[in-house]
């Protein structure tokens, strides 16, 4: 009996069950499939999520773009370098991920359906089998659903990448349009060397941190905000720079790198250059000029403000001397720095250089070549002093009184001043051609006292025709209406009167070379 229940009942009793059970092996397999596919696309999102959103280590195998490794400070805006470096990321994982998982779940079945079941043999093989079946149609189906989704995330990666770069440079465009239209296309000037800066290098805003940015702009490093290695956050582009919080700019000329005026970029820029021998009276003249803006502004007129803490106190200074009716101190012979000045508001406001240059710069050519700042002027001031002309001293009669002292005037002719300057000036590139010329005679208010010149003139006709018949000027009239687009002529007296005013002469200058 023992033998027919061993060798018929049983097998025909398993025969029958496996029967009964293949019916159910296209489902089961079909179930395994689907759970390895579902497993392996929700592992595809968490990795997803680790790579780009959770950053964690084991999410990581290659190395990020720091900032302490590029030659700008600062963190690299995604769409520039991490976008496609988390794509290789999410690949050289997903292909880990899917060996793993694949391996795991076939090493399962294995163990817990042939090699060490719970049950007999007889039951687990043949579920093991189908399990098998299931794993080998679940990983040929996932590879082409996730290949789907990563070609999903590429075209998504790449779209976004071309619309980043895109606005940026969109960005850059409007960027450059605004410093066209605020006639800053060849970049703005440093007060301080003089050289044309195409766009500031800035600190970073940190309390703590002194990184410097040498190009803010967007791109690589930011579309609207750029963030400093410090963490800190800076704009990208001048028009997003409010008044009160804009960024200390530096000139990025190599053998420079002093700051600018906080204002550069933001305004058009103007250049005055005043030009004249030593002693002609040129500080004093740009001292009263400052007074006479500020003046205006107090009355209703265009608001003045000092650009920069230097040219601030040096007014302050100039300012005093002036109101005493005392000297200024001899300019300085090194490379004079800009006194800058804010004029206007809103849209008006312009960033106003005037430069006031040591009188001996204008005898010796090799110092009159470093008078870079004259290449971005178009308004030059001319400063005559009438006392260093020969003929003054012999055509003019000596009133009675007091004698004048020859030793308050230049000791340099105009005429050797004048054509070194514009020699030098030409030679830089300007185009005088083009340009305007103030001249400027100094010191009418000491002649006029003793009687030695001629009541101030109606108009610009009236000083040009003294120049030439009283002083003999002729050929230095000649070559300065030769070099300059327009020319005109003023007597100016550089002193204060009450309640801060000066002179109308100076005002006649200050509004005639600010005329846009």
């Amino acid at each position: 009996m023992a033998e027919i229940v061993a060798f018929v009942l049983i097998p025909v009793a398993f025969l029958a069950g496996l029967a009964a059970f293949l019916p159910f092996v296209p489902l089961i397999a079909a179930l395994r499939g689907l759970a390895l596919v579902m497993q392996l696309l929700a592992r595809f999102g968490a990795t997803l999520i680790g790579v780009v959103y959770r950053r964690t280590p084991e999410f990581r195998t290659l190395p990020p773009y720091r900032p302490q490794d590029e030659e700008v400070k600062a963190y690299r805006n995604y769409f520039y370098g991490p976008g496609f470096r988390d794509l290789r990321q999410l690949l050289t994982l997903e292909r880990r991920s899917y060996v793993t998982t694949v391996g795991d779940s076939f090493r399962a079945v294995t163990s817990r359906q042939f090699t060490a079941p719970t049950v007999t043999r007889a039951v687990t093989v043949p579920y093991g089998v189908a399990l098998y079946l299931g794993l080998c149609l679940g990983a040929v189906l996932a590879p082409p659903l996730i290949g789907l989704l990563l070609l999903l995330h590429l075209l998504v990666l790449t779209l976004l990448t071309v619309g980043a770069r895109t606005l940026a440079g969109t960005l850059r465009g409007v960027d450059r349009a605004v410093m066209l239209r605020r006639r800053l296309g060849s970049g703005m000037i440093c007060p301080h060397c003089f050289e044309r800066v195409p766009y500031p290098a800035y600190d970073c805003p940190g309390t703590t941190c002194r990184r410097r940015h040498s190009d803010i702009r967007p791109g690589t490093y930011g579309i609207f905000r750029r963030r400093c290695e410090c963490g800190q956050n800076m704009p990208t582009l001048l028009v997003l720079m409010r008044r009160n919080s804009r960024l200390q700019a530096y000139c990025t000329h190599p053998s420079c790198g002093k700051p600018m005026n906080t204002d550069a970029g933001h305004m058009p820029e103007v250049v005055i250059p005043l030009i004249g021998g030593q002693a002609a009276g040129k500080t004093q003249l740009m001292a009263a000029m400052l007074l006479s803006l500020e003046h205006t502004a107090a009355n209703g007129g265009p608001a003045l403000t000092l650009a920069d803490e230097e040219s601030d106190a040096n007014y302050q200074v100039l300012r005093e001397v002036l109101r005493m009716r005392g000297h200024t101190r001899a300019t300085q012979k090194t490379l004079p720095r800009a006194h800058s000045f804010v004029l206007g508001r809103g849209r008006s406001q312009r960033l106003v250089h005037l430069f006031d240059t040591a009188g001996e710069r204008f005898v010796d050519r090799d110092d009159t070549d470093a008078l870079r700042y004259a290449r971005a002027a178009r308004t030059f001031v001319f400063v005559l002093d009438p006392m260093a002309v020969k003929a003054f001293w012999t055509s003019l009669e000596p009133a009675p009184g007091p004698l004048l002292d020859r030793t308050l005037g230049s000791t340099v002719d105009p005429e050797e001043v004048f054509a070194r300057s514009v020699q030098a000036v030409a030679a830089m590139g300007a185009p005088l051609e083009r340009s305007r010329l103030a001249v400027a005679v100094s010191k009418t208010d000491l002649l006029t006292e003793h009687g030695l010149i001629p009541p101030r003139p109606e108009d610009s006709g009236d000083t040009r025709t003294w120049l030439c018949e009283a002083l003999g000027l002729h050929s230095l009239v000649r070559a300065m209406d030769l070099n300059f687009r327009e020319v005109r002529y003023f007597r100016t007296a550089a002193v204060a009167h009450e309640e801060a005013g000066v002179d109308a002469s100076v005002t006649d200058v200050v509004e005639w070379c600010l005329r846009s």
